[in-house]
């Protein structure tokens, strides 16, 4: 079938593309409205997302002065905090060395005769400080213990 040039026809397709357009466009702004609403996310008390808004009765109040921003204060760690406790697993009397095994974090750290002032053989339990040697950690200010 031939388009017609009428004038009047032209006028109708022009109008029924504009209604149509007006139609999408208000369909789309009703969708949008619904939409929006489906978006909104919130943070429950462990920082999880929820679709729920949170419970105001689990509200918690911070104090401004509790807030921290920045770096803490450098605190050096006390000579208790430092020391450990193990047991010797092997000690070479004649080369002079050995390995204790931290009874909290099962960590074998190396042991010289150089840092004991006394003696000490397999299965002993010890207290010592760990600070890095040459060739990694190694165990310092090693004491018996009774």
């Amino acid at each position: 079938m031939a388009e017609s040039w009428k004038k009047k026809d032209r006028e109708q397709k022009k109008q029924k593309a504009r209604n149509e357009k007006a139609e999408r466009m208000q369909q789309r702004k009703e969708s949008a409205k619904k939409g929006f609403d489906d978006m909104i996310a919130y943070l429950d008390e462990n920082g999880n997302l929820s679709a729920t808004p949170p419970d105001p009765r689990k509200r918690v109040e911070v104090k401004l002065e509790d807030i921290q921003v920045g770096v803490p204060e450098y605190v050096p760690p006390t000579e208790e905090e430092l020391t450990r406790t193990g047991k010797v697993t092997f000690f070479n009397n004649a080369k002079g060395f050995g390995f204790i095994k931290d009874l909290v974090s099962q960590q074998s750290v190396f042991v010289h005769a150089n840092n004991l002032d006394f003696s000490i053989k397999e299965n002993d339990k010890v207290s010592f400080q760990i600070e890095m040697g040459q060739r990694g950690p190694a165990a310092v200010k090693v004491k018996l213990i009774t």
